[in-house]
């Protein structure tokens, strides 16, 4: 279960075991999950995925699974198996695999990548993957990097649960996705590259908490003007 309370993700990309323990256990008060990915999984083994999730946060397989349905079953199956509540899959791979997927483990579909070659081939297609991903998913990634892109993206997804990647180390600004319509931003360097990655953690939640309280209050004042 995926609850929102900071609004922050915390993306290991480390290929450290200790080193990812350790940013997890100091930053973890103030994140709602962990992302992990191939650097840590290729270094250290898929036996990390587990040693994160008995720290009590959900895990979230950034593997970007693209390859034929079959394949990509037997990749989101290791990656239940090893402990992960959720897998990343990218989208443009068709509903064939999205399907298949999502027949295994909770998953998020790529729609758009936070890099600026990102504009080249998948924001061309970002909107037709969203309404795919409606049909099966938990949630898509949008890039914080863009917010007006979140925006869009968000106004077609619906129920659909929208985590935002590209927060600090990309330029994206804490709160910005939030602000789009994300539900969740994630980041990574921001925070464990930090000397003090509990600190740098409860900074980028506080301003991410700041930015829903912003919007629940907006929210409310326009039913109370609705309801005059």
């Amino acid at each position: 279960m995926l609850r929102r309370e900071h609004g922050l993700i915390l993306a290991l990309d480390v290929t450290s075991r200790n080193k990812a323990l350790e940013v997890a256990e100091r930053a973890l008060e103030h994140v709602d999950a962990l992302k992990v990915g191939y650097p840590l999984v290729l270094s250290c083994g898929m036996e990390v995925v587990g040693e994160l999730s008995e720290l009590g946060k959900p895990v979230i397989a950034d593997f970007k699974v693209a390859d034929i349905p079959y394949t990509s079953r037997l990749i989101c199956e290791q990656a239940r198996r090893a402990g992960a509540s959720f897998a990343i899959v990218h989208g443009f791979v068709g509903e064939d695999v999205i399907k298949a997927c999502a027949g295994v483990i909770d998953i998020f579909v790529v729609a758009e990548m936070s890099h600026p070659g990102a504009r080249e081939f998948l924001q061309p297609v970002a909107e037709r993957i969203v309404l795919l991903a409606r049909r099966h998913a938990f949630g898509i990634v949008a890039p914080a990097t863009r917010p007006e892109r979140v925006a869009k993206l968000r106004s077609l997804a619906e129920g659909l649960v929208i985590i935002s990647p590209g927060v600090k180390a990309q330029g994206a600004k804490p709160g910005d996705a939030i602000r789009a319509g994300a539900d969740f931003e994630i980041v990574g360097r921001g925070i464990y590259a930090s000397p003090d990655p509990g600190r740098s953690a409860a900074e980028i939640a506080r301003k991410l908490r700041g930015v829903m309280e912003e919007l629940h209050l907006k929210q409310r004042g326009n039913v109370e003007e609705e309801e005059d």
